[in-house]
């Protein structure tokens, strides 16, 4: 359940959040709220329709940061406390760039709530389709294994290009921790617990040099090339 609704406007992030929580946002809340600001502060420009949700407790296997859709609206969910990963996701990275990459994660989130908002969730490029079938034995639960297995295509294809905005962000706004946050990136997704959905290391590789982005209007438009090229390639 996502508890706790707090307004994305950005004179209230600070302000409204304790008086609607009920209690005041702790120091850890406020510094990734402060490391988001940048990115959050474009997706307004853009006039992204995001709403901030603080949990007041971390649930088993929560992120710190992630993203949710109800009706034409985005859901930031931060799951900070009692989290371990909260802190945990920064190791292999040095301190100077911890908010390179918590930034980076806020520009992941967003380049989520952007696929979404502009009608293209789970949606290939124009000019891509499906190519081939999952194969399952036939008899009760085929249906549902191939139905499975789509859905996790379309969930890594979302992934990867969430990824893909995120160095497109930092490259263009940090570029002096771009080889820092790119590698702790891919040790991330190249950890033991990365499967599935969230196994996105081929678009992340495409990324290792930050010249590997072509000039684009925004990190969206940085991105697709680039994923389009990963699909090519590793579909």
């Amino acid at each position: 359940m996502l508890r706790q609704f707090v307004s994305a406007s950005l004179c209230c992030w600070f302000c409204c959040a304790p008086a609607r929580a009920g209690a005041s946002l702790t120091t850890q809340e406020t510094r990734w709220l402060r490391a988001a600001g940048p990115v959050l502060a474009f997706s307004q420009r853009l006039q992204l329709p995001i709403d901030i949700i603080v949990q007041p407790t971390a649930g088993p296997g929560d992120v710190p940061m992630a993203i949710g859709f109800d009706g034409k609206r985005c859901k930031l969910v931060l799951s900070l406390r009692g989290n371990p990963q909260a802190e945990a996701i920064f190791d292999g990275i040095a301190e100077a760039a911890r908010g390179a990459a918590a930034e980076a994660i806020a520009a992941h989130e967003i380049g989520h709530c952007w696929r979404y908002v502009h009608g293209a969730w789970h949606a290939l490029p124009a000019g891509f389709v499906e190519a081939g079938q999952d194969r399952a034995d036939s008899g009760a639960g085929a249906l549902t294994l191939t139905a499975a297995a789509k859905a996790t295509r379309q969930s890594r294809r979302e992934e990867g290009f969430a990824d893909l905005v995120a160095l497109a962000w930092t490259q263009r706004h940090h570029p002096q921790h771009y080889a820092q946050v790119v590698d702790w990136l891919a040790a991330v997704r190249a950890g033991p617990v990365t499967q599935g959905a969230h196994d996105t290391l081929l678009w992340v590789e495409l990324a290792r040099e930050p010249g590997a982005f072509e000039p684009a209007g925004t990190p969206f438009d940085a991105a697709a090339s680039l994923w389009e090229k990963g699909l090519l390639t590793g579909e």
